[in-house]
C-alpha cells in the first residue's frame, strides 16, 4: 500500500510499501481518515531519534488517527463495519506487570505507532486491536478524533494533577500539548489557567479558548502576573508542557504552597531541579507518559462540548501533500497549532 514512509533522517518518500496485516479474531481493520502530525513524528524525521528510539530502517509515521471500520475478527462485539473511530496507538503485553496493575502505558513492551521499529498509519488502512479502538459519537468529527490521541495526554496531566473545583493552572508552553492540556484543566474543574508562551500568535489564540490568560515570557514576568492575580499565594498547579529546559527548571517559583507540579514536555536535556524550592512549599511533583484509561472520557468531554479542540486544527493536507505537509511542520508558523492529513474523503 501507498504510505509515508521515513527512510532514514531528512528523507521521507510517499511509496509504496508491504505491510501486509493479518486480522485476529479480537481485531478490526480500520481504513483512516485523518492523521495528525506530532511533534514525535516531526523529530524523527528532523533527528533520527527520540532517546533510545532510534530510526534504524523505513518506518510509517503517524499515530494521531481516526477512520471507519471496514473490517472485524470473530470475538469482535462492540464493534461493527461502518463504525467512525479513533485509536489509541500503544498495544501493551496484556501480560506484563505494568498492564495487569493497569499502567499499561508504563509497559516497556509496548508497541506505539510510528516509535522504531513500529509503523505508524499514514497508510490507507491498519489492523488494530478492538479493545483500543472507540467509536466516535455523530457530533464528532474525524479531524476532532484524531485530536483525541494529544487530548488523552492532557487527560492524564489533569488526572495527575488531581485538580480541586476553584484551582487556578499555569500551562508553561502553547504549543498542541499546552493547548489540550489547558483545556483539560479547565474541563477538569479548574476556575482558569495561566499561559505562558513567546510566540505572542499562540497566546493570542488561548486566550479564546476560554478563561486563559495569557503571559508572554519574554516581555512579563511570571511570577508578578500570578502574584497580582493570587494576592501573592501563588498557582495552586503548574503544568510544564514546553519541554524547555529553561521553563522546567522555574516551575517552582509562581507555584503556592501544597501545590502541585506535573512534567508533561520531555526536555531534550537534563533540567536544573530546584530542590529547596520545592522542599520549601511542600510541592507535590507528578510526571505524565503519554496516557492510560482516559480516550473514553476524552472523547465524552468533546462530545458533550466541554472541550473544544475544532480552533486547534489549523492547517489541513491531503494525503498527496503528505511530505509538504511534514516540511510545514518542521518550520510551522507561530500562527499554526496543529497540522492534519486527510488521508481520504
Amino acid at each position: 500500500m501507498e504510505a509515508l514512509v521515513l527512510e532514514k533522517k531528512d528523507v521521507l518518500r510517499l511509496r509504496d510499501i508491504d505491510l501486509d496485516e493479518t486480522l485476529g479474531p479480537h481485531d478490526v481493520r480500520i481504513a483512516l481518515r485523518t492523521v495528525g502530525i506530532c511533534g514525535s513524528d516531526v523529530h524523527y524525521y528532523t533527528h533520527g531519534a527520540i532517546g533510545q528510539f532510534v530510526v534504524r530502517e523505513p518506518m510509517v509515521l503517524g499515530h494521531e488517527a481516526s477512520g471507519v471500520i471496514v473490517e472485524v475478527g470473530a470475538e469482535v462485539k462492540h464493534l461493527k463495519v461502518g463504525d467512525r473511530v479513533c485509536m489509541e496507538p500503544g498495544i501493551p503485553d496484556p501480560n506484563s506487570k505494568a498492564t495487569l496493575q493497569g499502567m499499561y502505558n508504563l509497559d516497556p513492551a509496548v508497541r506505539f505507532w510510528a516509535t522504531p521499529p513500529v509503523h505508524g498509519v499514514l497508510r490507507p488502512t491498519v489492523v488494530h486491536p478492538a479493545a483500543f479502538t472507540f467509536k466516535l459519537p455523530d457530533n464528532v468529527s474525524f479531524a476532532e478524533g484524531a485530536m483525541v490521541e494529544p487530548v488523552a495526554v492532557g487527560m492524564h496531566a489533569a488526572t495527575k494533577a488531581k485538580i480541586k473545583p476553584g484551582d487556578l493552572a499555569i500551562v508553561m508552553g502553547a504549543g498542541p500539548i499546552g493547548m489540550v492540556t489547558a483545556l483539560a484543566a479547565l474541563a477538569g474543574g479548574c476556575s482558569q489557567v495561566v499561559m505562558t508562551d513567546v510566540q505572542q500568535p499562540k497566546l493570542d489564540l488561548a486566550a479564546t479558548l476560554g478563561p486563559i490568560t495569557p503571559v508572554n515570557v519574554a516581555q512579563q514576568n511570571l511570577k508578578e502576573v500570578v502574584d497580582a492575580m493570587t494576592d501573592g499565594w501563588g498557582a495552586d498547579l503548574v503544568f510544564e508542557c514546553s519541554g524547555n529546559e529553561k521553563a522546567a527548571a522555574s516551575v517552582f517559583a509562581p507555584l503556592c504552597p501544597g501545590g502541585a507540579v506535573v512534567y508533561v514536555g520531555i526536555p531534550l536535556q537534563p533540567i536544573a531541579y530546584d530542590v529547596a524550592a520545592a522542599m520549601v512549599k511542600e510541592a507535590r511533583v507528578e510526571h505524565v507518559f503519554r496516557y492510560a484509561h482516559v480516550y473514553p472520557r476524552a472523547i465524552a468531554l468533546m462530545a458533550s462540548g466541554k472541550l473544544n479542540v475544532k480552533p486547534l486544527i489549523t492547517d489541513t493536507f491531503r494525503f498527496e501533500e503528505s511530505v509538504e505537509a511534514f516540511n510545514f511542520a518542521v518550520h510551522m508558523p507561530p500562527s499554526s497549532v496543529k497540522a492534519q492529513i486527510i488521508v481520504a474523503e
